[in-house]
C-alpha cells in the first residue's frame, strides 16, 4: 500500500514528501528551519550539497509505504538516478511552528 502525501499524518512531513516528488526545491527548503540538520546512514552530512546530489540533481522520489509515531517516522521505497531504488527509513523532527528542524535517512 503507498500512502500519498496528503493521506500522511502531519501535514509538514507530507509537505516534505510533495516537494521531493515535485522537484520543487524552493517548496522543500521553506519547510526547513533556516539551522536544520540531516544525516544519512547514521552520520551526519551538509544538508544543502545532499539534497542537491541525492533530491534534487538525481530526480529523487518518494513512495510511502507506511508511517508511524504521528508521520514523523516513514518506511519509503526512494529512488533517484544516481541509486536506483531503496527501501529507506525517515525520521523527522518538526517543531511545534511547523517546520523541520531535522531529519534523518538510512536503509531500511
Amino acid at each position: 500500500m503507498t500512502l500519498t502525501p496528503g493521506k500522511l499524518s502531519d501535514p509538514v512531513v507530507g509537505a516534505f514528501v510533495a516537494a521531493v516528488n515535485g522537484h520543487d526545491k524552493d517548496a522543500f527548503l521553506a519547510l526547513l528551519t533556516p539551522d536544520a540538520t540531516m544525516s544519512d546512514d547514521g552520520s551526519d552530512r551538509d544538508l544543502h550539497q545532499w539534497i542537491d546530489k541525492e533530491i534534487f540533481d538525481s530526480g529523487g522520489h518518494m513512495q510511502v509505504e507506511s508511517e508511524s509515531d504521528g508521520g514523523h517516522h516513514l518506511v519509503v521505497n526512494y529512488r533517484n538516478d544516481t541509486w536506483g531504488e531503496m527501501r529507506t527509513a525517515w525520521k523527522f523532527h518538526v517543531t511545534p511552528g511547523g517546520r523541520i528542524s531535522r531529519f534523518e535517512t538510512g536503509q531500511a
